[in-house]
């Protein structure tokens, strides 16, 4: 399990207090996600903010599936859930399913019937609806609330026993129409689904709600601090009355925080599942995606999302977070760890008359120049050679320090050359770059003769390993970059440019590099070997994380 740095936010000074003063003699948390769909960066906050309160008051944390709905759950939402979490560094003290206390709710909404707090309802969800209120009408009873309590526990049984189609019937909590708090309104507890469950096969067609559900298992598992996102700040109040009135031994307590909101992103599981089903993204672990999957596969760490969680903080306030910040804490991570390479997007062939034909010298290069230790590595120079088209320009406007018509330029890692000639096509392209190089000047030789402005990137040509590069951007383009209006969904914002695929070369050196490799390409940025189509001799790269940005971190 990773170091956990002590983070202080009001939920870690509620849970000091506590110890202090007696209110709870350890500390119990847990993550309970859904398995409806892949955690995304939103879960990582939740995660690392569950995972460390846990370690650092030395206590225990449960990961708890949620599975209440089987019409939406599947095993490999439950195994890509297990794997996001261990990636991210964490591991939990136990494994629960909410199925695994199917019984034990069966006989807690039981325990209510008799109770005189629960009753079976024939009303269909758009009549519920219409009688439910407002935020300033009361609601009206169901025809059904005053049915007795044999006739319940008796239906209740039927339900459970299958002799009712979905929809049929409903079980709900007895508590007030009129209650200000829309929650107490005689809210759902059980429905029919006629749906095999992933976990429980076909054993039930009863399932309770996620609302009634909840309270209970954190009870159980004697969940001291349950903790959640703020919009489930209104149901506390559900939460409690369900937790006293079921009779738990042991009484939990809901905390809320502010979710993770960033820009140019959607966290909800529904949109996130839409861009998978309708084809917009490639997958769940598609790099654009916000999804851990995702991240990981585009070469985010697990260290620069740790950190980054921990910085944005723990508070009550709403507020949205610039994804850029994501993206100082991948740089940060990486910018001791990657080595240095040297990579072409988008190739333009350049013949270096004056060079031996058929000679090839093995140059130096160090692997990151900020780590010595990383020790050196070797790339081949001959008489062909590429570089980046836009390295060159026939007409260049002022202050461009790059090959140009006459103008010289440092090789990086090699020599000075200078352009004498190009080469164009029926198209007016140029396709070729004829230089002369200095044999002086030689990288390292400690030239002092003259110097130059420009230095450029390149790959030798005979030795080249074609790679494919995926360059990213936002996949969701901003309302305030794409005007909104009552029509228009979160599809219409799909930023049609969020990734450009080139085709390009890389030093020998990386030919044999595996899936999730991570290095910087000198210029370009940090990039990841793509774990999917990085296979039987093709390279795919994705691009993590450009190497500057405009963007200020936020003043503490």
């Amino acid at each position: 399990m990773v170091e956990t740095p002590s983070t202080s936010n009001f939920i870690r000074n509620i849970i000091v207090n506590d110890l202090k003063e007696g209110n709870v003699d350890s500390v119990v948390t847990r993550f309970p996600p859904e398995p409806n769909g892949y955690l995304h960066i939103g879960h990582a906050k939740s995660i690392c903010l569950n995972f460390e309160l846990a370690k650092e008051f030395k206590g225990r944390v449960h990961l708890r599936f949620d599975d209440t709905n089987p019409l939406k759950e599947d095993t490999e939402y439950v195994e890509s859930i297990k794997e996001d979490v261990k990636w991210l560094g964490f591991d939990w003290d136990a494994l629960y399913f909410a199925s695994d206390y199917f019984e034990e709710m069966y006989a807690r909404a039981v325990l209510l019937i008799k109770k005189g707090k629960a009753f079976v309802c024939d009303l269909n969800a758009d009549e519920m609806r219409e009688m439910r209120g407002t935020l300033t009408q009361p609601g009206k009873n169901s025809p059904y609330r005053d049915r007795s309590v044999e006739e319940n526990l008796e239906l209740f049984e039927r339900m459970r026993n299958g002799e009712f189609g979905n929809g049929e019937k409903v079980l709900r909590a007895k508590i007030d129409m009129a209650s200000p708090n829309i929650n107490f309104r005689d809210p759902v507890i059980y429905r029919i689904a006629h749906a095999t469950h992933h976990n429980t096969g076909d054993a039930w067609c009863i399932y309770p709600m996620y609302a009634f559900a909840h309270p209970i298992e954190d009870a159980i598992e004697s969940v001291t601090h349950s903790i959640c996102t703020l919009e489930f700040e209104d149901q506390r109040p559900f939460y409690d009355w369900v937790v006293a009135e079921t009779e738990m031994a042991s009484t939990p307590h809901q905390y809320e925080f502010a979710r993770l909101n960033i820009t140019n992103t959607v966290m909800s599981k529904r949109k996130l599942k839409q861009l998978v089903d309708e084809g917009v993204v490639d997958g769940w672990d598609d790099p654009r995606m916000p999804t851990i999957s995702g991240l990981r596969r585009r070469g985010f760490t697990p260290e620069s999302i740790r950190n980054f969680c921990r910085e944005i903080g723990v508070t009550k306030s709403d507020s949205t977070v610039d994804s850029k910040y994501l993206d100082h804490f991948i740089r940060e991570d990486l910018k001791l760890k990657a080595p240095r390479t040297m990579g072409i997007l988008q190739p333009l062939k350049v013949v270096i008359t004056n060079y031996p034909e058929g000679q090839v010298e093995w140059l130096d290069a160090e692997v990151n120049p900020e780590v010595p230790e990383m020790g050196m590595r070797q790339i081949p120079f001959s008489r062909e050679i590429y570089i980046e088209q836009d390295d060159f320009m026939e007409n260049p406007p002022a202050k461009y320090f790059r090959l140009f018509p006459g103008n010289e330029v440092r090789l990086k890692h090699a020599y000075f050359i200078k352009c004498n000639d190009f080469i164009k096509d029926e198209n007016g392209n140029v396709t070729e770059i004829h230089c002369t190089y200095d044999v002086e000047t030689k990288s390292g030789s400690g030239f002092t003769g003259r110097k130059v402005k420009g230095t450029i990137h390149w790959v030798e040509a005979t030795h080249a390993v074609p790679a494919e590069f995926r360059l990213y951007e936002p996949l969701i383009l901003d309302e305030t970059e794409q005007e909104a209006t009552e029509e228009t969904t979160f599809l219409d914002r799909i930023n049609p440019d969020s990734m450009v695929v080139e085709q390009g070369f890389i030093e020998p050196n990386l030919k044999d590099i595996q899936p999730h490799d991570k290095l910087q390409f000198f210029r370009h940025g940090y990039f990841n070997a793509d774990s999917k189509y990085t296979k039987g001799g093709k390279i795919v790269f994705n691009l993590i994380v450009s190497l500057k940005s405009s963007f200020q971190l936020p003043k503490n």
